[in-house]
């Protein structure tokens, strides 16, 4: 969960720090055992960002059951239309980064530029797939070289529907004993409409289908509109205001920070239930959280990672950014201010942070 950005890498070769990969892979994942059955013990909600995206590629079937098998309470899928509008889940749109789609000839002429979100973004777009080209491509590590880790496993996943992480979030909930909740994400709603793929329509029409309750769906988006058209149909889900650090969302003319302030809180409150800020929001001398309690709404910060370039300058280890630094300071420091939920790369780790709160 971040703000939208348009892809910023070049088109990648699957051979990207393999070798190097299957060799640490071991060392640095550690063994997952299933989480206790039974109800959530107490303490903030604990949100697999995009799965487990810390130890496995994002938005795969591993990733997220690595997140349940390790006490994730909800999983977030990213929602992105195909050319025959299903929901698809990827971080963004443009998916070079995370398929093997550049290595593929037969797609090759695909490869074009478009402005989303009034952004020139130049690569593979899942709204120029139908779901079964879709299906051919492979998943790969989005930041290969920060999780090389990560790497053994690139193109071993497949694109997944929103159905289909529905679908698994049951079968795990069954496994576990616990209710899994999906978290869906609309992506560039604004955009989608403007193409004759509206997002919203669809996620109604699934939700409906599967008969998803308050305890296993909450919606969230950076854009309020996207938001109220899923209030307008009257769910009975809950919602979650996500929240950048600069500029607003697209095609509003309210800022992020307008947002933030006890008016703004308010007026979220009017259609929302949750707000979900970049983590640097919350730290002192910010109030967001105070405020945001104060208007009723809970509050669920993202994005918690290990990596040191993703910590605060206090929490790291050493001078090398991709190694881990005291993720676990970080937590306590969120817990004890009285977060409502994380959302993170590392469920693990969050759990096992929560775990140490109640001692």
């Amino acid at each position: 969960m971040s703000p939208a950005r348009p892809a910023d890498r070049a088109p990648r070769r699957r051979s990207v720090l393999l070798a190097t990969a299957a060799a640490t892979v071991a060392a640095t994942t550690p063994a997952v055992a299933s989480a206790p059955a039974g109800r959530r013990p107490p303490g903030p909600l604990v949100i697999g960002h995009r799965g487990a995206a810390g130890w496995r590629p994002e938005h795969t079937a591993d990733a997220y059951t690595y997140a349940v098998r390790a006490g994730a309470d909800w999983i977030e899928p990213d929602l992105v239309p195909t050319k025959d509008h299903v929901l698809v889940v990827r971080h963004e749109n443009e998916i070079g980064g995370t398929t093997d789609v550049a290595d593929r000839p037969e797609f090759a002429d695909r490869r074009t530029t478009k402005t989303v979100d009034g952004r020139a973004v130049t690569g593979w777009f899942t709204e120029d797939f139908t779901l079964r080209e879709l299906r051919t491509l492979r998943t790969v590590e989005r930041l290969p070289l920060v999780r090389n880790r990560n790497t053994v496993f690139d193109g071993r996943g497949r694109v997944m529907t929103f159905q289909e992480v529905i679908d698994l979030a049951r079968r795990l909930s069954r496994e576990s004993g616990r209710r899994i909740a999906v978290f869906p994400e609309t992506k560039h709603p604004t955009y989608f409409r403007s193409v004759g793929l509206p997002l919203e329509e669809e996620l109604i029409r699934v939700i409906r289908r599967n008969r998803l309750t308050a305890r296993e769906c909450v919606v969230q988006s950076f854009e309020p509109s996207s938001l109220r058209r899923i209030a307008a149909a009257r769910l009975g889900l809950p919602l979650w205001q996500a929240l950048g650090t600069s500029g607003g969302p697209y095609g509003h003319a309210v800022t992020y920070k307008d947002m933030m302030t006890p008016a703004g809180l308010r007026e979220i409150a009017s259609y929302a239930q949750w707000i979900g800020p970049d983590k640097s929001s919350l730290v002192p001398p910010h109030t967001l959280l105070a405020d945001a309690h104060a208007a009723g709404l809970k509050v669920g910060a993202y994005t918690f990672r290990a990596e040191n370039q993703y910590l605060p300058a206090a929490h790291r280890r050493g001078t090398a950014p991709n190694d881990f630094g005291d993720a676990f300071a970080e937590y306590a420091f969120h817990y004890g201010q009285g977060v409502d939920a994380v959302v993170t790369d590392f469920p693990d780790l969050a759990v096992r942070a929560r775990e140490e709160l109640r001692g």
